[in-house]
Order: C-alpha cells, then sequence, then structure tokens
C-alpha cells in the first residue's frame, strides 16, 4: 500500500481532489428518502395540469373517445417520467445531472392539432416526431452555432403565439367541446368555466404559496366537484379498462411519414432546443452550478432521444418543464435526486391508465376556464421574454409585429390556406410555425445581414423611442425642471405651458 502511495504522480492527487469535489456540487445533495419524494411529488403537481393538457388537446382534435385519451394521457406521463430520470440521473452523452423536469412541452401542440386536422391522422404526429427529433439529435452538436438564429426576439414571438394560438382550444372547451351537441356555448356551461376561472384566480390570491402554485390543479377539482352536483359531469366509463397497465407500443397504430408533416415538427425541434438549452442555464444559475457547453449537449441529447422514442410509447416531444424550474427557485431545494423521484412518481402514474380516464372525464368546461389561465400563463411567458430585447435603433419591434400577426392569420382565419398545395398549408396553417418561420427569417434579415440597414429605417424605429423637438429644447432655460406634471424654473416658478387650444387663438 504504502509502495502505491510514493509512486502515485502528482497530477492523481488533483484528479482526487476533482472527484472529492464532484459529490458536493448543490444538485449532488442528497435528502432523506421522505423529503425526497415529498418535494418529488411537489414537482409533479406543479407540472401535473401542464403536462396532461397537451394529450386532451391532440386526443380531442383527432376525435378520440375518453378512453383513448386516457391512453394518451398515461403515456405521456410515463414517458415524462422516463425522460426526467435519464435527465437527472444521467448516462454518458445523455443527461445534464440538473434538476429539470421533463414532459411533453406545449410548444408543439398546434403543430399536431393542424397535422391531425389535415388529414393526417395521430400516425402522421407520431411518425414527424420520431423523424424531427431523430434530426434534432443530429444537429445538437452543432446547434450551438445555430442557436445565434433564436435570440430573445425569436423565441419571444414563438412562445408569446403559442399562448394565443391555444386560447380557441380554450373557448372551444369552455362553450362544451362538441360543437355538434345541443348545450354548445350554453350559459351553464360557459357559467362553468367561469367559475373554474375564477376558482384559479382566487386560489392565486391565497397567501398560501403551495395553493397558490396548485391553484390551476385544485381548481379543475373544485370545478369538477360543481358539475358534478350540477349534473354536468359523467364518471360512469372510467371503470371501463385496465386498472394498471404497460403502455401497449403503437397502441393507434404505426407511424406514419409524410414531409411536410416532418418540416413543421422540425421547426417546433429547433424551439424545443431553444428552450431546453435557456431552462438548463437558468436551473444552473439557480442551483449555483457550472453549466457549460458539454452539460447543455448532454441535455439536449436526453431531450431528443425521449423525444424520438416517445411516439413508440404513444406520446409526443419532450422538453424542460419552465415551471418547475421556478419552483426549484423559489423552494430553494436543489437536488437534483428530489427531481428523479418526481419522475420515478410520473412513471406510476403512467402505470394507472384508469387516472388518464379519470383526467379524460374532466366536463370540458371546467377544462376551458382552466385552460385561459394556462394558455394565458404561455403567452405571459413569451410576453415577459420580449421584454428583455432591445428595440432602440433596430427592427426588432417590426419582426415581432409581423411574425405574431402572421402567425395569427390561420387563427383568425382556419382556411386562409385551404387553396394552397398540401404541403404548404400544412406548414403554414399551425400559428407557431408560421410565426417561427416568419421570426426566424426576418431576424436574419434585419439583425444579421445588415447591409443597407440604417439608424432611422422606418416608422417603426422611431416609434420605439422618445422625441423632443429641437424646437423644444431651444425653449428651455438653465435650470426648468419638470415636477408633477408642471414646468418649473431655476428660481422655483410655474412657467405656463401653451395648449393646442391656445395656440388655436
Amino acid at each position: 500500500m504504502n509502495i502505491k502511495k510514493k509512486s502515485r504522480p502528482a497530477n492523481t492527487t488533483a484528479s482526487q481532489k476533482q472527484q472529492s469535489h464532484r459529490p458536493e456540487r448543490p444538485e449532488d445533495k442528497r435528502l432523506s428518502l421522505g423529503s425526497t419524494f415529498a418535494y418529488g411529488f411537489q414537482h409533479v403537481l406543479t407540472m401535473y395540469g401542464g403536462i396532461i393538457a397537451p394529450p386532451l388537446i391532440i386526443g380531442a382534435a383527432a376525435g378520440m373517445s375518453s378512453q383513448d385519451i386516457g391512453l394518451l394521457i398515461a403515456a405521456c406521463l410515463f414517458v415524462g417520467g422516463l425522460a426526467t430520470i435519464l435527465q437527472t440521473v444521467g448516462i454518458p452523452w445523455f443527461g445534464s445531472q440538473l434538476p429539470l423536469v421533463q414532459g411533453v412541452s406545449f410548444a408543439g401542440v398546434s403543430t399536431m392539432v393542424a397535422i391531425v386536422q389535415g388529414g393526417g391522422g395521430i400516425q402522421a404526429v407520431f411518425g414527424s416526431v420520431i423523424v424531427a427529433s431523430l434530426i434534432g439529435l443530429a444537429i445538437t452538436p452543432l446547434f450551438s452555432k445555430i442557436i445565434k438564429f433564436f435570440p430573445p426576439v425569436v423565441t419571444g414571438t414563438v412562445i408569446t403565439t403559442i399562448g394565443l394560438t391555444l386560447m380557441p382550444v380554450a373557448a372551444n372547451w369552455a362553450m362544451g367541446g362538441n360543437a355538434k351537441a345541443d348545450n354548445y356555448g350554453s350559459v351553464s356551461n360557459i357559467g362553468l368555466a367561469a367559475a373554474t376561472m375564477g376558482i384559479v384566480l382566487l386560489l392565486s390570491k391565497v397567501g398560501n404559496a403551495a395553493i397558490s402554485r396548485l391553484s390551476i390543479l385544485l381548481a379543475m377539482v373544485i370545478g369538477t366537484i360543481i358539475a358534478l352536483i350540477a349534473g354536468m359531469a359523467d364518471f360512469s366509463k372510467v371503470g371501463q379498462g385496465d386498472i394498471v397497465a404497460f403502455p401497449t407500443p403503437f397502441a393507434f397504430g404505426a407511424p406514419t411519414f409524410e414531409i411536410a408533416a416532418i418540416i413543421s415538427m422540425l421547426i417546433v425541434i429547433l424551439v424545443t432546443l431553444t428552450e431546453t438549452s435557456a431552462d438548463i442555464i437558468a436551473v444552473g444559475e439557480i442551483v449555483d452550478t457550472k453549466v457549460d457547453s458539454r452539460r447543455i449537449g448532454d441535455g439536449l441529447r436526453a431531450d431528443m432521444l425521449s423525444s424520438a422514442i416517445s411516439p413508440l410509447f404513444n406520446s409526443f416531444t419532450q422538453s424542460a418543464f419552465a415551471q418547475n424550474v421556478g419552483l426549484v427557485a423559489i423552494t430553494g431545494i436543489k437536488s437534483r435526486f428530489v427531481v428523479s423521484a418526481g419522475g420515478l412518481i410520473l412513471v406510476i402514474l403512467g402505470l394507472l391508465p384508469i387516472l388518464g380516464r379519470v383526467v379524460a372525464a374532466v366536463p370540458t368546461p371546467v377544462l376551458g376556464g382552466a385552460g385561459v389561465v394556462l394558455f394565458g400563463t404561455v403567452a405571459a411567458s413569451g410576453i415577459r421574454t420580449l421584454a428583455k430585447v432591445e428595440y432602440k435603433n433596430n427592427m426588432n419591434l417590426i419582426i415581432v409585429a409581423a411574425s405574431i400577426g402572421f402567425g395569427m392569420i390561420p387563427i383568425a382565419a382556419p382556411k386562409f390556406y385551404d387553396q394552397f398545395p398540401s404541403w404548404f398549408s400544412t406548414i403554414f396553417h399551425s400559428g407557431i410555425s408560421s410565426a417561427a418561420v416568419m421570426a426566424i427569417i426576418l431576424n436574419i434579415l434585419f439583425n444579421h445581414f445588415k447591409a443597407g440597414n440604417s439608424d432611422n429605417q422606418s416608422v417603426f424605429v422611431a416609434g420605439t423611442d422618445r422625441i423632443v423637438s429641437e424646437e423644444d429644447i431651444k425653449c428651455l432655460s438653465e435650470g426648468d425642471r419638470f415636477e408633477n406634471g408642471k414646468l418649473i424654473d431655476a428660481d422655483g416658478n410655474e412657467v405656463p405651458l401653451k395648449t393646442s387650444s391656445a395656440s388655436e387663438h
């Protein structure tokens, strides 16, 4: 033993020190088993409403029964749990080993709905997710070079559009979900949605942080109870089917591969890669740990691998949940093993399709009331990102304006692209795809190819700053100042302001 110590090279000691420091990373801290699963369950509750919303939307768009939607929900929980464990525990080349919860993102929902309604069906959605995710996995090493084309002016625009394009879904839910039903748009349906939304707002105002964070989930529970009392809920089919079941691979048929759908989904994947990169960096700052390009790459590869495999188990694209990044900041619990426990809980929930059927049986007006706030939160997140954008002496304002406007066209006029080729309409029938394409092109045109740009290119540039004319400046004297809307001179006397009416006389 002594011989080994004497012959050990000096740099081995440094290596040992580095290894001894690694377990001391904040994210590597281990809590007691009870605390680990308690905090992990809190992560599950925080993101539960978000992870079940996409399969509900996509399943309804595909005309699925409540039993099939229940299978979709169970599949999304199961795959989200596996993806979370991969991201937090990590294996060589895959997983950032950070406290990031994975699940089906809203980023691809409107695109998937467009593919379903375009005639491709759920099989085309699964096929496009597989191919686009594999492409995303392949370009991950190059993404650090591509990411410059996705600054906040692009991602903020896209995220805002995601929230806005989902609003018709919330409105349809609030009206009853089935346009052919006799009570579609009835006062009772909309009243139930309004009551649920009101409960969300009231619970959000409660001083208790835990209740506030779970306001959407709790409001859905209370809204459902109200619906049961009013005879507006039917849970008779919840017991039809297996209580415990492993997700059946390709339960809805083999995936199909359509070029237009793949191109449209590839745009979603690029946005997802950008969002996940931002979430990895953000949680790294919150945890106060080192996040380098290699760690980001490992996290993105985990995202893409999970997304590529998820259709096998009837799920969709996977990405980090931003609300859970916020939960890490609020609670101060930085351990990645807490989130791993949350992933295990998600896997267990995914093996219980009866829970999916319970969620699928929740009255659609209840979902509509909660959806208004939930989808509005997505749009608000995008607006928050856009607030960080610099609008001075550039064309960012027109980039945002044109992109959001272009993204709203298929939402305001769903038949706008009906006369176009099918591949074109599939891509641009999605508001998210339309906004993303426009934002990326305009960002490159105005912010990367700057030939011909000037500081005063159009009325949009002039409109971004407050302007005072030279004549107004000449009228001011040394020491003049504004106080409470009044012009005060250097001696403290008010200077009368000439009004427009006075000038006319």
